[in-house]
């Protein structure tokens, strides 16, 4: 994977799989999946509404989500599990923009992104939506603070206020005293911390991170679920997918999916 992957704008979904099949209404169940509750005096910053994914590879029409009903609420920490092949990921992919829905709608923050063209896209996921992935995607040859601002660079924001910007992110992980240190200078849960400033530095509406621990051993993990906590509690909003148990039951409300369905929930223990 290019290194650029998770901080370039233009980033984003394969046009073959937005194809539309009509079978997919066909096959849907005619139960309503659960829905999520709707806590008090909080406004949605994630709406699903009877999405479907539907990828259409040969003659028979693969559906990858089947009406996946869920909302995710400001300030909201919440972890997606699922065996292989429950959806997890399409479902990432939809919320990050990095694909659209068949059909059904999503609202990011009240706008509907359900058909927006890949240059609407490209905007949303650079100023609206931060992303952590299992590989940092650091670039080696750039400080910490230099890899933190490249999504300002993409956002047309100049260099005074980037830098300023991309500082106060590391201060806000807990990296202040490492701002010019290279990728190689810093341990895995560091970068780990740089990749999530840099997704923060453009302040979005949610922060998704795909499998933020995957490659980290147990005291890195720690750590950096440590500070996904820390951010929750500033205000945060955050949907974590994992495979791991543990990890999942860092957040306050965990989402089960199996067989491309939202089958339900379960609050975190205290």
């Amino acid at each position: 994977m290019d290194e650029l992957t998770n901080v370039d704008p233009n980033m984003g979904s394969n046009s073959n799989s937005n194809s539309k099949s009509n079978s997919s209404t066909n096959s849907k169940t005619p139960h309503p999946p659960p829905h999520s509750p709707a806590p008090a005096t909080k406004r949605p910053i994630v709406q699903l509404v009877d999405v479907w994914k539907t990828y259409n590879t040969g003659s028979v029409p693969v559906h990858a989500l089947r009406g996946v009903s869920v909302s995710v609420y400001q300030g909201e920490y919440i972890s997606i599990v699922g065996p292989s092949g429950s959806g997890k990921s399409t479902f990432m992919h939809v919320l990050g923009c990095l694909d659209v829905p068949t059909s059904g709608r999503y609202l990011l923050a009240g706008t509907d992104v359900s058909h927006m063209d890949e240059e609407q896209l490209a905007h949303v996921r650079n100023r609206r939506i931060g992303f952590v992935f299992q590989q940092f995607h650091l670039l080696s040859h750039l400080s910490a603070w230099r890899n933190v601002e490249l999504p300002l660079i993409y956002a047309g924001v100049d260099r005074k206020t980037r830098r300023a910007r991309a500082l106060t992110a590391l201060e806000h992980v807990g990296l202040a005293d490492r701002v010019d240190h290279l990728p190689t200078q810093l341990s895995g849960g560091q970068q780990q911390r740089v990749a999530v400033a840099r997704a923060l530095v453009t302040e979005p509406d949610l922060l998704l991170a795909d499998e933020p621990t995957g490659n980290l051993d147990s005291r890195s993990s720690a750590d950096v679920l440590g500070m996904l906590d820390e951010l929750h509690r500033a205000g945060r909003t955050i949907v974590l997918i994992t495979h791991e148990q543990d990890v999942a039951e860092a957040a306050e409300r965990i989402m089960r999916f199996r067989d491309g369905r939202f089958v339900g929930q379960t609050e975190a223990a205290a």
